[in-house]
C-alpha cells in the first residue's frame, strides 16, 4: 500500500508507468480507475491525477467515455530511452572521473559492497534502493545538476523493480561497478564513460527480451 502523501499522485504514476514499461499492463489495455485504486489503497482522485500525467507523457490515452487505455510501446521507445539514459549518465560518469578521490572511490566501493550482499540476499528492495545509491553518488560528484535532472527524468522510465529481482542482472550489474571502479582507479575517463554507457545497453536489452517473451509485441 502506498504511503498517503502529497506526492501521490506522483507514486501511483511511478507505479503504473513501471507497469507499462514492464508489460504488466498491455498497450491496449485499460487502466481501471477504481480498480486502481483498490490495488494500491488510494482514492480515485490520485489515480485520476496520475492519469492525466501519463496522458501528457503519451503513455495512456483519453478514450470518450470508456477511460484510458494503455498507449503503443515500441522497440525503439525502449531504446530511445535507454540511449538517453546511457548518453547523459556516461557523461556525468566521466566528469565525475575528472574529479573523484581516492577516498571517494572507497565510498563507492563500499557501497558496490552493499549491492554485492543484496544481491546475494536476493532481496529486491535493498537492490534497487543501493544500486541507486551507487549511481547517485557518482551524479552528485559530477556536479551536473541540470543532466543529473534529465537524467531522473529518464530513469522514472525505467521499471527498476524488473531488474531488481532479476538476479542474472544484479551479478552483472556488480560486475560492472567493479570494473567501473577499477577504471575510476586508474584515471581511464574512456573506460568510466563506456562502461556506464554498456550498463544501460545492457538494461535496454534485457527489457526488450522480456517484453518479447510477455508477448507484448505478439
Amino acid at each position: 500500500m502506498l504511503l498517503r502523501r502529497p506526492q501521490l499522485s506522483e507514486e501511483v504514476a511511478g507505479h503504473l508507468r513501471s507497469q507499462i514499461m514492464s508489460g504488466a499492463l498491455r498497450p491496449g489495455s485499460f487502466v481501471r480507475i477504481e480498480d486502481t485504486a483498490a490495488e494500491l489503497g488510494v482514492s480515485a482522485t490520485p489515480v485520476r491525477e496520475a492519469l492525466v500525467t501519463l496522458r501528457g507523457e503519451g503513455l495512456v490515452e483519453q478514450i470518450p467515455r470508456r477511460g484510458y487505455r494503455v498507449g503503443e510501446l515500441r522497440r525503439e521507445d525502449v531504446e530511445d530511452i535507454f540511449w538517453l539514459q546511457g548518453t547523459i549518465a556516461s557523461t556525468l560518469a566521466r566528469r565525475a572521473a575528472r574529479v573523484i578521490t581516492a577516498a571517494q572511490i572507497e565510498q563507492l566501493s563500499g557501497l558496490n559492497d552493499r549491492v554485492r550482499e543484496a544481491v546475494a540476499r536476493a532481496d529486491a528492495d535493498a537492490v534497487e534502493s543501493c544500486e541507486f545509491e551507487f549511481h547517485r553518488f557518482i551524479n552528485r560528484l559530477a556536479g551536473g545538476p541540470k543532466l543529473a535532472w534529465f537524467l531522473f527524468g529518464a530513469i522514472r522510465y525505467t521499471p527498476a523493480r524488473l531488474y531488481a529481482a532479476d538476479p542474472a542482472w544484479g551479478r552483472e550489474s556488480v560486475r560492472n561497478h567493479d570494473a567501473l571502479l577499477s577504471a575510476f582507479t586508474r584515471g581511464d575517463h574512456g573506460a568510466v564513460g563506456e562502461l556506464m554507457r554498456s550498463q544501460f545497453t545492457d538494461g535496454a536489452e534485457r527489457l526488450i527480451a522480456h517484453l518479447e517473451q510477455a508477448g507484448v509485441w505478439t
